[in-house]
């Protein structure tokens, strides 16, 4: 069961994700930020959120920031902040987004390998065939754990009704993907690939950006959500 302190969630052990309102396109789809603590106590911060004071207490409460990572092309609006609070920090993003936003300091591109601050807690695999966001998904493998930014969305049951309905309308009946992938995906077979590597790990739980978690059956729920490619 997942307690609640403040701002910051306990998803599971050493697991922990907060949320903020935020509209795409006019449509409230929220924003997750999720943070791992790592084995020497350093904190990975996956797609964070803008950082109030009240916040940076409770994230400092948990151990030292030692890595911050952008991870699809549309999660860093709020980057410059934690770059200012958090200079030690390394912070890293998806291929594309160091052009994107060159006006950022970026001390590293992501890929399918880990990198050496994370390795053996968290894997990931670049999701390229889904070009439009060019996310790193990444796997948190103490929890099994999925950690996510666009790869599923989760709007059917989002609190505000005008979501719930666009998200219909876009065939996000259940946490998954919608149609515009359809027509978004020309590499299908890359596609699978990239999914079937996100299966292996075998997640039970999916930690999306946007819309409720997924606590179980997280491997079930992604082959569902891909089963077109």
């Amino acid at each position: 069961m997942a307690d609640r302190t403040k701002d910051l969630t306990k998803i599971a052990e050493e697991l922990w994700s907060t949320t903020r309102k935020l509209r795409f396109f006019g449509v409230e789809t929220g924003a997750r930020m999720t943070i791992a603590r790592l084995p020497g106590g350093g904190l990975f911060v996956h797609s964070p959120v803008t950082l109030s004071d009240a916040l940076r207490a409770e994230v400092d409460a948990l151990g030292p920031v030692a890595c911050v990572v952008a991870p699809s092309l549309f999660h860093h609006l709020a980057i410059d902040g934690w770059q200012r609070a958090y200079p030690d920090a390394r912070f890293t993003c998806c291929p594309g987004l160091e052009k994107k936003r060159a006006d950022l300091r970026w001390d590293g591109v992501l890929g399918d390998d880990a990198e050496p601050e994370w390795r053996g807690a968290l894997e990931q695999v670049h999701f390229a065939a889904r070009a439009l966001e060019n996310e790193v998904v990444f796997f948190h493998a103490p929890t099994r754990s999925l950690i996510c930014a666009d790869a599923v969305f989760n709007l059917s049951a989002h609190p505000s009704r005008f979501t719930r309905t666009v998200g219909f309308l876009m065939g996000n009946h259940s946490p998954g993907a919608t149609w515009i992938e359809r027509f978004l995906i020309r590499d299908r077979a890359g596609a699978r690939e990239q999914i079937d590597r996100m299966l292996a790990w075998r997640p039970e739980r999916i930690v999306l950006a946007h819309g409720a978690l997924v606590p179980t059956d997280g491997a079930a729920v992604l082959r569902e959500a891909y089963s077109w490619l």
